[in-house]
């Protein structure tokens, strides 16, 4: 046997792994993570996992929510046109969203970021737009994962992935009671947020315009700069109108699927909705991918939010308070519907038609 020491075999980097540069996107991060400290969390990272304290959140019985997503083809803009610092907003969005919807919480996040070859500066960008997305969802970013995977992603090319946890007392969870007579209030969108996104660069290659053309719907804005709008983030006014007072029943969060696929997820059997699409002012944007990609306003409301990101689902008479709430809250409410009782299979019936 032999004891002699190799002095030629190859390294990891030589594999195409920099565990140096993982290193040093850390050391770079650790104050946008430090950033996002909240009540429960520290905000600290380089452990095995992340901690997070309920009683000092301030919780006595509360049920745990947790949610996950990414932010599809969208990241293929950010990659192609090198804008990085806006796609973690969107990471963070998807998911406190979702755990808001419940009414919970969100408490910490997340992130799992992948990639062929670990740029350390392109990486504290997108966890600079995780940072933000934490500040503005009021949740501590505590933890997460770099991989570098050679042969899995090309040079440059990279994906997202994202987890909350949020937490509500027990019996405050939504949906509740919702019956038959409640009032759909829809809260606007900042734009397209993060679904569709095959088809919008579909759309963009059929149009024939570069990512830095200027936005035929966005006046002073690039293509891509238009596009990459960040998804809202609506828990912190959400969190004040539900502990503002009662009334509201239910709250959906419109993704994939678009108004058709979400909105049942929070109806009851036998309930269904009636959209009064008259009422709801799409944003420039749905307007220029309709007419140009020939999109079809059924397959618009199936794909794209249209200009609703977020409905409040309020008892009749108390929708008008709740809408005073949000108002209160720094939301531009619109009643945009009511629940009916469901004929048929068809759960969303529509009147009127989108001003696209």
């Amino acid at each position: 046997m032999t004891t002699e020491k190799q002095t030629n075999g190859l390294t990891y980097a030589q594999a195409g792994v920099d565990i140096d540069a993982g290193n040093a996107m850390v050391d770079q991060i650790k104050p946008l993570v430090r950033s996002t400290r909240r009540p429960g969390a520290d905000a600290e990272i380089g452990g095995f996992g992340g901690l997070f304290d309920l009683k000092a959140a301030g919780f006595k019985d509360p049920i745990l929510v947790a949610a996950n997503d990414g932010v599809g083809t969208k990241v293929k803009i950010a990659i192609d046109t090198g804008i990085h610092d806006t796609i973690g907003i969107d990471l963070v969005a998807m998911c406190v969203n979702d755990i808001i919807v419940q009414g919970a919480e969100p408490l910490f996040f997340l992130d799992y970021f992948a990639t062929g070859k670990l740029s350390p500066e392109v990486g504290v960008h997108i966890v600079k737009g995780i940072a933000e997305g934490c500040l503005q969802a009021g949740c501590a970013l505590i933890g997460g994962e770099t991989a570098e995977m050679p042969g899995l992603y090309a040079r440059g090319d990279y994906d997202l992935a994202g987890f909350a946890v949020g937490a509500a007392e027990r019996g405050t969870l939504l949906p509740k009671d919702v019956s038959v007579g409640d009032v759909l209030i829809g809260l606007p969108s900042s734009g397209v947020h993060s679904n569709g996104f095959s088809l919008v660069r579909r759309i963009v290659e059929h149009s024939g315009l570069a990512w830095d053309a200027p936005a035929p719907f966005a006046s002073g804005k690039t293509l891509a700069q238009a596009l990459l709008e960040p998804t809202r983030i609506y828990v912190k006014p959400l969190l004040e109108v539900l502990k503002g007072g009662d009334g509201v029943n239910a709250l959906c969060h419109i993704t994939g699927g678009g108004f058709p696929d979400n909105i049942p997820r929070v109806l009851p059997d036998g309930v269904g909705v009636r959209l009064d699409l008259d009422a709801i002012a799409a944003p420039p944007v749905f307007g220029w991918l309709s007419r140009t990609g020939g999109v079809a306003e059924a397959e618009m409301l199936r794909t794209f939010n249209c200009g609703i990101g977020m409905i409040v689902v309020a008892s009749a008479d108390k929708a008008a308070a709740v809408m005073e709430r949000l108002a209160g809250a720094g939301e531009n409410p619109v009643r945009i519907g009511e629940t009916v009782g469901q004929e048929g299979a068809e759960r969303v019936r529509t009147s009127g038609s989108l001003k696209l």
